[in-house]
């Protein structure tokens, strides 16, 4: 698994999930946004907070969590 710049989980903010360093601003919701069709420019206005770069990392976050779910599977059976 690779390291984030952006990202961190800590067992004290929001209930351990990933979270942007320095917010409270879960990852899952920027990837809904995402999902739904939002742009990152249009995220970008609402949380100004981000940048580009973290929320491109969101999405690289939730890539290799997929492929290590998807290991762990295979794995299992």
């Amino acid at each position: 698994m690779m390291r984030f710049k952006y990202i961190k989980r800590d067992p004290k903010i929001c209930g351990g999930r990933p979270v942007f360093k320095g917010t409270r601003i879960p990852i899952y919701l920027i990837l809904d946004y995402l999902s739904a069709g939002e742009s990152i420019e249009e995220i970008l206005e609402n949380y100004p907070q981000l940048s580009p770069e973290a929320i491109l990392e969101a999405i690289k976050y939730a890539s290799q969590y997929t492929k290590l779910e998807e290991e762990l599977i295979e794995i299992a059976n």
